[in-house]
């Protein structure tokens, strides 16, 4: 990992490569402003104000002019990365943009490394950790709900929460390291009651921050959601009911799917990918055979799998439960989607025409079968969606139930919502942690070790802001931003 020598001058494009009607430069650094100065032709940088905009031209070290441009100024420490930072407005021209960058390095600037701004920021004080790390959340962010998240950390939500559970511990971490410094004495300035209390307080809370995890890695990443079943089961048709649009070929020969269909849908903010997977069955061919195997293979990998049962091809229970047990991975949520229920009974009465109860069990054309009571344990009512795509009935009920699965209820962007990996395991640690000083002091341990466990949770809390402990981790969080940020 590069720790950046702050004495040097950065400069990156900071917009995409490629034509566009302008691009952005950036230069970073204590001779930003001198090697603006050399190479723009207008007023004098170095006399100019924090935040204002100079508009002038470019020349190389012949006089001949490259571009019109705009200049802006962001002093020192009023700027993104807390140095001396100009950002320079060219035509989009690629040939303009390799110009005056090779022109800005040669005047004496360094080509910033991945990410190194946004190093500079956090290594200047400008942000911490986790903010830094919302930049690149902010960057990709794809939906509503993902921007809404990622802006509440970049603004320091995630900080604050962190920084106050901190701040609660280091209080009784101090006076017990204190105690230690009077064990001869046997005083007690903690209260062990107080601190049991507290401990327990910020393991609640923590709880609530590693179960938000689920709900946060999807709106950061997006659900992987599997559509799965047998032949001529509905499966392509109710991909093409999901996104309302003929995206996958619907067949009545058996097999038409022979490899996987990946398409985006977004649910209130949450971006679901929907991969619509060949039929479950002994195959055919060798294309075939490949075609289920990667089946079995986005179901392992997937968050969500919807099973696509065919209500009308004499499926019995058996072997229904014979493909969701072969479907069956740890962490995968699943729906069964019982379709072509416009061909049922149930149909005629109605009831598709209305919005769907919970609980109904359209499970077969006639009555209840006695063994009924087989789904107890394995499947809820909740998991049961009945849906005919072909004619897109309660397909927006589906859409809910989607949506449930994996939010269990409304967003709100204004909760603290954990969605990085790190962030969760620096959090997992630290209830650990909480969890041997809880032990401790139920069993009567001496300070030094309910100490130690407290410091444990402190600096696994510290990991996640980097207030301490640091430097291994940076160039795993900066090395994936872009060159320019």
């Amino acid at each position: 990992m590069f720790l950046p020598d702050l004495s040097d001058t950065i400069a990156a494009l900071a917009t995409p490569p490629g034509v566009g009607a302008i691009a952005v430069l950036r230069l970073s650094g204590p001779r930003a402003l001198i090697i603006a100065d050399a190479v723009f032709k207008g007023k004098r940088l170095k006399n100019q104000p924090t935040h204002t905009a100079h508009f002038g031209r470019i020349e190389d070290e012949q006089g001949h002019a490259l571009d019109e441009v705009l200049v802006t100024l962001f002093r020192a420490p009023k700027s993104y990365t807390g140095e001396e930072l100009v950002e320079i407005s060219v035509h989009g021209s690629p040939y303009i943009q390799q110009e005056v960058l090779q022109l800005l390095l040669r005047r004496g600037a360094r080509l910033a490394e991945p990410g190194e701004f946004t190093l500079r920021a956090f290594l200047n004080g400008k942000m911490d950790l986790s903010q830094a790390e919302a930049v690149a959340d902010l960057i990709a962010s794809q939906s509503e709900a993902a921007h809404g998240v990622a802006l509440k950390q970049l603004r320091g939500g995630f900080k604050n929460e962190i920084t106050r559970l901190r701040e609660e511990l280091i209080h009784f971490a101090s006076l017990v390291e204190l105690e230690l410094d009077f064990s001869e004495e046997d005083v007690e300035f903690a209260d062990r009651t107080q601190l049991k209390t507290l401990v327990q307080k910020i393991r609640n809370y923590i709880g609530q921050l590693l179960h938000s995890f689920t709900l946060g890695n999807a709106l950061k990443t997006g659900v992987a959601t599997v559509i799965a079943g047998r032949p001529n089961a509905g499966k392509s048709t109710l991909l093409n009911a999901l996104l309302n649009e003929e995206r996958a070929i619907v067949s009545e020969i058996a097999g038409t799917t022979r490899d996987t269909i990946e398409e985006v849908l977004n649910i209130k903010g949450v971006q679901f990918r929907l991969i619509d997977t060949a039929g479950i069955r002994e195959a055919q061919d060798q294309i075939e055979v490949l075609g289920v195997q990667r089946t079995m293979e986005k179901v392992r990998e997937a968050s969500v799998l919807c099973y696509v049962w065919d209500v009308t091809g004499g499926m019995t229970l058996a072997e229904l439960f014979a493909d969701l047990r072969s479907l069956d991975v740890e962490g995968v949520k699943l729906l069964v989607i019982c379709n072509k229920m416009d061909r049922n009974p149930l149909f005629q009465a109605g009831w598709l025409t209305d919005p769907v109860q919970p609980g109904i069990h359209p499970y077969l054309l006639g009555d209840p079968p006695a063994d009924l009571t087989a789904f107890s344990g394995f499947l809820s009512p909740e998991q049961i969606v009945p849906i005919s795509a072909k004619h897109q009935q309660n397909i927006p009920y589906l859409k809910e139930k989607l949506f449930e699965t994996v939010a269990g209820g409304d967003i709100n962007v204004d909760d603290t919502v954990v969605t990085n990996a790190r962030h969760y395991d620096a959090l997992r640690r630290a209830d650990e942690a909480l969890a041997d000083v809880l032990t401790g002091l139920d069993t009567g341990v001496t300070g030094d070790f309910v100490a130690q466990d407290i410091r444990r949770s402190l600096s696994f809390l510290g990991e996640i802001t980097g207030e301490i402990g640091v430097e291994d981790l940076l160039g795993n969080i900066f090395g994936k931003f872009c060159i320019g940020k």
